[in-house]
Order: C-alpha cells, then structure tokens, then sequence
C-alpha cells in the first residue's frame, strides 16, 4: 500500500497506490492530471501518516506511464508510477500479485479494499490506514471497471482512497477510481479500474523499464 503525498507537506496524502515491482507502484491516472509528478513523493511501509514511522520509506517519481486515459468517461483511470530507486522489500513492504490477463471475477466475490481516504462525504481524511471488506456486485458496473458494495451497512471508499488497492483471495484486481453522488450512499457501487484488462500492458513497460528484478 502506497501513499501519494505532496512533497513540500509530509503527511499530506491525496490517493493510494499498490507497489507491484520494486520500482513500480500502480495508481489511477486522475490521481496525477493536475499535480506535476516531480512535486509528489510516495511512501511505502506507512501505517499512521501523521507519524514518521521508522517502517516508512519515501521515493520520488522519476516516470509515469499511462494508458489512453479518459477523463471525461473515467476510463482507462490507470498509471505505472516509476520509483526513483528500488523499495526494499521487508514485512511492511511487498509486492502485490497481478491477476491473469482477462481474469474473470465473479460476483459475489469477497474482495479488501484499504486506504487513508475520507471517513465519509464531509468528514477528513484518516490518519491510519484503514481496510474495509466488500463484494464484488455486477449491477451499475461497466465492462471496464470492478465494481464493490459493502452489504447491509453504508461503507465504502471515499476521496482519497482513489488509486488504492482492491485486493480479492491475495491478488490485485482493481485500482480505485470513483464514486457516483458521494461516498457509501448504497444506491451506487464503488468503482475501481479493471487490472485485469491491463496485466500485458502492466508487464510489457516492466520488462521494458524495469531492468533488474522484473517479473
């Protein structure tokens, strides 16, 4: 679990991402739109952000790769993030399993979604990172994207989880991308970015990129 921070304010997060190779965390493009990437810093191994946590370690960006993002259908909402310098690898520190190319996921599927995002619509964002268990739901969902709910009470992800990891049986399948009229109103589900539509991409720049240690 990666946290995408303003440089000049430590401790300032505004989305997620997932390290997915020493040098690479994937994120959802909208996360970077208007933020020059050389004013970002990530952290890796953060539990509470307002503490500088000695299984922190935080990175520049060096590159960003994207994939025909559209903003205005909020498709394609996912980046390749190039880290300045390998991330050691240690307990609070790992990588993250890619699904199959296409991988199917059922509905009903029980799947974790994590971040320091918003508690609610209007409230602030959380210290501590936080993990929610959700199902995986078909109705309102478009080919393009995983889609979530939390049954029987009103949860969900909320702003600032967006580029974060929805992660179903120890693999990554989604990257958080929106939410419709607020958060956890429980008439819309949550949608996060199909990883699964872009694994040949995802190892394609690895190969190319990622010298040393790729997959």
């Amino acid at each position: 679990m990666a946290s995408l921070q303003l440089l000049q304010t430590p401790g300032s997060h505004f989305c997620g991402g997932t390290l997915i190779h020493p040098r690479f965390v994937l994120t959802a493009a909208h996360c970077l739109q208007e933020i020059p990437h050389n004013q970002v810093s990530i952290v890796l191994g953060a539990h509470d952000l307002q503490t500088p946590e000695p299984t922190q370690q935080r990175f520049s960006i060096t590159r960003l790769f994207g994939n025909n993002y559209d903003p205005e259908q909020s498709l394609n909402d996912i980046l390749l993030v190039q880290l300045d310098r390998p991330a050691t690898l240690r307990a609070e520190v790992a990588v993250a399993q890619l699904p199959q190319q296409n991988q199917q996921l059922p509905q009903g599927t029980q799947c974790l979604a994590m971040g320091w995002g918003r508690l609610g619509t209007h409230a602030a964002v959380s210290r501590v990172l936080q993990e929610l268990n959700v199902t995986v739901v078909t109705f309102l969902c478009r080919p393009q994207n995983v889609c979530t709910l939390v049954p029987r009470r009103s949860a969900g992800i909320c702003f600032g989880d967006s580029g974060g990891p929805l992660i179903c049986n120890g693999v990554l399948q989604g990257v958080d991308s929106f939410v419709i009229q607020g958060c956890a109103t429980r008439q819309y589900p949550d949608f996060f970015a199909k990883v699964a539509l872009y694994v040949d991409w995802i190892q394609s720049v690895l190969r190319r990129e990622g010298g040393h240690g790729s997959p």
